[in-house]
């Protein structure tokens, strides 16, 4: 529930039930389309309200002489689904870019504006963050890789793909630049999704283009110890650190 001064994506004429923190699951269970909406008007209030925190914060630093000789990176846990695939909040099946894609914004002393578009997990920030220090000394005991050559401009690309899931849950996704596999238990059907023609992920093209699906499912064996893995069920959270330096 954003301040009133933010409170400026919701329909003023809104006259529904006051919702501030929606339930998780199903929004067709409680939601209307109007509450939905509203829903969303005041999450995007309440980006709007940090977007001016930040600001502030900035401003101080600024202020005291800090700014110019800091590290600063801005990132998230996790984003927030607002019934985009028909739920609310987060949860081990909700493998979409409404919430697996996080904002992440990086300064450091010298850097130039530029959008980076390199894949990148959240193992990397670590030892990105003491590459940036000048202390990056022998990263080999970190899941991560540092990324700061992308920041630099040295290297346009980091990782060929990047996986995600909860460690209690089969549900996997694993993304290059262009597609989106994910990965479903036993009794579900696995989705397969074009990022770059379909970004709201709306379009299943797992029976389509099965040999994109194979190709990314491939790479789960780099990542969970395995090899020659297809469209197979059955991955357990036990293999997720086994093995694998990734």
């Amino acid at each position: 529930d954003p301040p009133a001064s933010f409170d400026t994506y919701t329909d003023p004429n809104y006259n529904g039930p006051r919702l501030i923190l929606p339930m998780g699951g199903f929004a067709s269970t409680w939601a209307s389309e109007e509450e939905i909406k509203y829903i969303r008007g005041l999450y995007a209030g309440e980006v709007s309200f940090v977007d001016y925190c930040l600001g502030e914060f900035f401003k101080r630093l600024e202020e005291l002489g800090y700014f110019e000789d800091s590290l600063i990176i801005l990132t998230a846990d996790h984003g927030h689904p607002l019934a985009d695939h028909g739920k609310f909040l987060k949860g081990p099946d909700r493998m979409y870019s409404e919430l697996l894609k996080v904002p992440f914004m990086v300064y450091y002393p010298g850097c130039k504006h530029k959008i980076v578009d390199a894949l990148i997990q959240f193992p990397d920030v670590l030892p990105t963050a003491l590459e940036l220090l000048g202390l990056k000394g022998d990263a080999r005991c970190m899941q991560g890789l540092s990324f700061a050559k992308v920041l630099t401009g040295e290297r346009n690309r980091h990782r060929e793909y990047v996986i995600m899931g909860y460690h209690e849950s089969e549900d996997r996704c694993i993304r290059d630049e262009e597609w989106s596999y994910i990965h479903r238990p036993e009794d579900q059907p696995d989705e397969l999704y074009n990022l770059l023609e379909d970004p709201r992920e709306t379009l299943n093209l797992i029976n389509e283009r099965k040999d994109v699906a194979v190709r990314l499912a491939s790479a789960f064996g780099k990542y969970f110890f395995k090899t020659g893995i297809t469209l197979i069920k059955g991955l357990q959270a036990k293999y997720e650190l086994d093995g694998t330096e990734v």
